[in-house]
């Protein structure tokens, strides 16, 4: 390779490198802005809601037992004492069930924006109790104390409604705190002790069903409570992303929105094992992960968008380098440095136009407007460089098509790898073709001989 081609080469590849920093600097920007908005986000569910996850209903009967043992006082002689402890039994709903609509809401704070839902919902179901509790020894030392019915509600700000519980075809009030640490907030419903003397003559059967209106940011969760749980979910949001353990076995998306159901059992769940291992030992990891939900998130919103196409940045700037190349090659025509850099800072703005005006209208526009004026200035520009109106108008056509394919690739959400592989290569084999009967010693010697003879 003789020494002018290589010196092109060098020129380029340093210019490449120094657009490596404006380039930088606007990610810097379009991570700021994401980081911004997120918090705007977070300021918007404090004082509204944050994202919502029930857990319950669990029916608990607190109780005190008498304990009988043996030990030694401080003459260690052996006596045999009595104590008093107090625990609460925990019973699961047999058979759970969700049915709710989720219909969201958008919430402004200056440019910025947060999908908010609010959730309509009924649950219904019912307890299974076994004859004495599932106590099977020592009954008479227990004494239980008023049991009540806990619900837990990770943001209790969010409820829009009066809540009542319809137990065994009587009615209670809900009220604050769910009386569980290991539930957090919540509600709770005091219940009378005479629901708990049917038990102690024959297993009970007793059904439950409550209204929750809820309200909450861009996530919602419920824990597969029951034996066996159902949850149904309908939505006007068309982008659910579902979320937790369990998917749902059925689902339906559109342009209209959602509808799904989810369906798990004791044995998928393991709920009441690990429930119990929280209470006891703190191990709350696995009992906290036992979730299914949606997420109403935008799935590519706009700051992923950019980001994604910033990425793609340093191949635009190489391709159109590499048209200037071949246009000097092919036509015997020179391109200066400063007109390579001048085009590449050109691309570089188009990602700077895109990140400010995306912020203010749809994206879509943002990026047509964005293309179109670096279209636009550089196909005048350069018409200008390669001394052709015509050559202009075919590199412009070509940097729009370009800047067409990158939509295809920022929209795509499962094929952006394989469209990007796939424009790589195609690009490679055009420019092999292209150049595919070009002498490239003869190409360096021409520019070496044509500057000999004009300093003779």
């Amino acid at each position: 390779m003789t020494r002018s081609l290589l010196y092109k080469f060098l020129a380029i590849g340093v210019l490449i490198l120094l657009l490596l920093i404006p380039l930088a600097m606007i990610g810097n920007s379009i991570d700021e802005r994401r980081a911004y908005s997120e918090q705007v986000v977070q300021d918007i569910a404090r004082s509204s809601a944050y994202s919502q996850t029930l857990v319950g209903p669990i029916l608990v009967i607190p109780y005190r037992k008498k304990e009988r043992y043996w030990t030694f006082n401080d003459a260690k002689e052996k006596v045999f004492q009595e104590r008093v402890v107090e625990d609460r039994l925990y019973f699961f709903p047999e058979r759970f069930r969700l049915q709710g609509a989720l219909k969201g809401e958008s919430r402004q704070l200056g440019i910025y924006s947060a999908r908010l839902y609010h959730a309509d919902t009924t649950l219904d179901g019912h307890f299974s109790l076994p004859v004495n509790f599932g106590i099977r020894v020592n009954l008479a030392d227990y004494t239980f104390d008023t049991p009540f019915v806990a619900v837990g509600i990770s943001d209790t700000r969010g409820i829009r409604n009066s809540l009542q519980l319809v137990l065994n075809q009587q009615t209670y009030e809900f009220e604050p705190g769910s009386q569980l640490k290991i539930l957090g907030d919540g509600v709770h419903a005091r219940l009378p002790q005479q629901l708990l003397s049917a038990v102690y003559n024959q297993p009970q059967i007793i059904p439950f069903s409550f209204k929750l209106m809820l309200q909450g940011t861009e996530q919602f969760h419920v824990a597969p409570i029951g034996k066996e749980t159902h949850v149904e979910l309908q939505s006007d949001w068309p982008h659910p992303r579902f979320l937790g353990d369990f998917l749902p076995v059925e689902r339906s998306i559109s342009d209209a929105g959602f509808s799904a159901r989810w369906q798990t059992s004791y044995f998928s769940t393991n709920f009441y094992e690990y429930f119990m291992a929280c209470a006891g030992s703190g191990q709350c990891e696995p009992f906290q992960q036992r979730r299914l939900g949606v997420s109403l998130l935008e799935p590519i919103n706009l700051y992923v968008k950019s980001d994604r196409a910033i990425k793609y940045a340093l191949l635009f700037i190489a391709l159109t380098f590499a048209s200037f190349f071949l246009f000097e090659i092919l036509k015997r025509l020179q391109v200066h440095p400063v007109q390579y850099a001048l085009v590449g800072l050109a691309l570089a703005f188009f990602y700077l136009l895109l990140l400010a005006l995306s912020e203010h209208i749809a994206f879509v526009v943002a990026y047509a407007i964005s293309a179109f004026a670096c279209v636009l200035l550089i196909g005048f520009y350069v018409s200008h460089v390669l001394q052709s109106m015509r050559r202009g108008i075919g590199f412009s056509a070509g940097l729009g098509f370009l800047y067409l394919l990158l939509y295809g690739l920022l929209s795509a959400e499962d094929y952006a790898l394989l469209m990007g592989a796939l424009l790589l290569f195609a690009v490679l084999g055009l420019f092999m073709l292209l150049t595919r009967k070009v002498d490239w010693y003869s190409v360096g010697a021409q520019k070496i001989s044509g500057r000999a003879v004009q300093e003779s």
